[in-house]
């Protein structure tokens, strides 16, 4: 990023925030960050919305504006940043944090996470990069926080420590079939359906503006 480019939140994500890790596993991280508003209206700018380095850590980082647009469209990964380990976060940071209840539309969060669910299946099925216990776990994890989500207007990150978690390490250790995966997927996939006909969660992107807005005319150099 550039050094004019200000982070205001940084969290822990991965299998070290879901309770997974093994010896051998990587740090992942996520952020969000400011772009100076001056910049916006510069000639020929181009708008950067994210960032992405992998090593041996891999950090993914969105810009402010682009965050919170993929939160409104009920994006898991970016829900999750939401409820994830905090590693670093200013006064903006955690304006953006207590957020959460105003983004997110229980329709558009169910179908975002059963879209970005059954994509990990395919991957997993496929057995893609040849780590298809990677893909089984995001498949089944997802699911599970988007019925948590509905019933509760939250979600665990450390999944681990839920009712999901023997499932989780028995998915890890290669102990179900390819079939018993798949069905545990389509009960979470029907648990979750039932839960969005009850669910009367509704968001307030008026107050998601009102900070973007606040936000941008802080910045604005």
């Amino acid at each position: 990023m550039d050094a004019k480019e200000q982070t205001i939140l940084k969290v822990l994500v991965g299998s070290q925030a879901h309770g997974l890790a093994g010896p051998g596993s990587d740090a992942d991280y996520r952020g969000v960050f400011v772009t100076p508003t001056d910049w916006l209206f510069r000639l020929d700018f181009k708008y950067k919305s994210s960032h992405w380095t992998e090593g041996q850590e891999d950090q993914t980082y969105w810009e402010v504006g682009r965050f919170l647009s993929l939160a409104t469209h009920g994006h898991p990964l970016v829900l999750e940043t939401f409820l994830a380990p905090v590693v670093t976060a200013d006064s903006w940071g955690r304006e953006l944090l207590a957020l959460f209840p105003s983004v997110w539309t229980p329709q558009t969060a169910y179908e975002a996470f059963v879209s970005y669910a059954l994509n990990q299946r395919k991957k997993f099925l496929e057995k893609k990069d040849a780590r298809p216990g990677k893909y089984a776990l995001a498949h089944l994890r997802v699911l599970f926080n988007l019925c948590e989500l509905l019933k509760t207007g939250t979600f665990t990150v450390r999944t681990a420590d839920t009712s999901l978690g023997e499932t989780l390490r028995q998915v890890k250790a290669d102990a179900l079939t390819a079939g018993q995966i798949v069905d545990a997927g389509e009960r979470l996939i029907q648990d979750a359906a039932q839960r969005l006909a009850r669910c009367p969660h509704q968001p307030d992107l008026e107050a998601v503006n009102a900070f973007l807005v606040r936000l941008r005319k802080t910045f604005l150099a």
